[in-house]
């Protein structure tokens, strides 16, 4: 299941669980899709992966029981500030090699 987790890591903006400007890495770190694309240039600073939209946990309960409301996004803030000088030069090298392929 999912985090959900609630605000970007480097900026801190909030992202409620429907923000579809939400991008993940296959570790669930988080962020916006503006630090990702202009702080980050679509490398992890935390394993070196790829990023991909969240998906959107539906807010009703359409079946199953399967919605936000049995099972809430997480409330615990990992804010964590990239070094830009510092993720660039560990981004460098991997940033052109395909995230499927890192």
């Amino acid at each position: 299941m999912l985090e959900l987790r609630p605000s970007c890591e480097h900026c801190n903006k909030a992202l409620p669980p429907d923000a579809t400007d939400a991008r993940i890495c296959s570790f669930e770190c988080t962020f916006c899709a503006a630090c990702v694309d202009a702080v980050l240039a679509g490398v992890c600073p935390n394993c070196g992966g790829g990023f991909a939209p969240r998906p959107v946990r539906p807010a009703t309960n359409w079946k199953g029981a399967n919605f936000l409301g049995k099972y809430p996004a997480s409330t615990t803030v990992k804010h964590r500030p990239v070094d830009p000088a510092a993720h660039a030069a560990f981004a460098a090298p991997i940033r052109d090699i395909a995230p499927e392929r890192r």
